[in-house]
């Protein structure tokens, strides 16, 4: 499975952002899509999941902000992220696991958040 993030940028306090995650490749082996972020200094973060039944699963600290999605042919994922705060500043990075519980990353795209 390939991988290619967009929709990162720079926003204010409060604003909002919609990350994009395309997959291409064997997309029918995904069980899984997330999204994880990892800001300068930290270890990589879970910021959300959505399985192939469509459960969704929030850290605590983006849950009621961020809106973890994806399309009809489960090959694009999406986390709309509103009422951005300046600790959400990070890559964030598309991640899929497939049912034999191999991983695969996006590139990442970066979301800075000013104060």
């Amino acid at each position: 499975v390939q991988l290619v993030e967009s929709g990162g940028g720079l926003v204010q306090a409060g604003g909002s952002l919609r990350l994009s995650c395309v997959a291409s490749g064997s997309i029918f082996s995904i069980n899984r899509m997330s999204w994880y972020r990892q800001a300068p200094g930290k270890q990589r973060e879970l910021v959300a999941t959505i399985t192939d039944s469509g459960s969704t699963n929030y850290a605590g600290s983006v849950k009621g902000r961020f809106t973890i999605s994806r399309n009809d042919g489960k090959n694009t994922m999406y986390l709309q992220m509103n009422s951005l705060k300046p600790e959400d500043t990070a890559v964030y990075y598309c991640n899929t696991v497939d049912w034999s519980l191999r991983d695969s990353w996006g590139q990442g795209t970066q979301v800075t958040v000013s104060s």
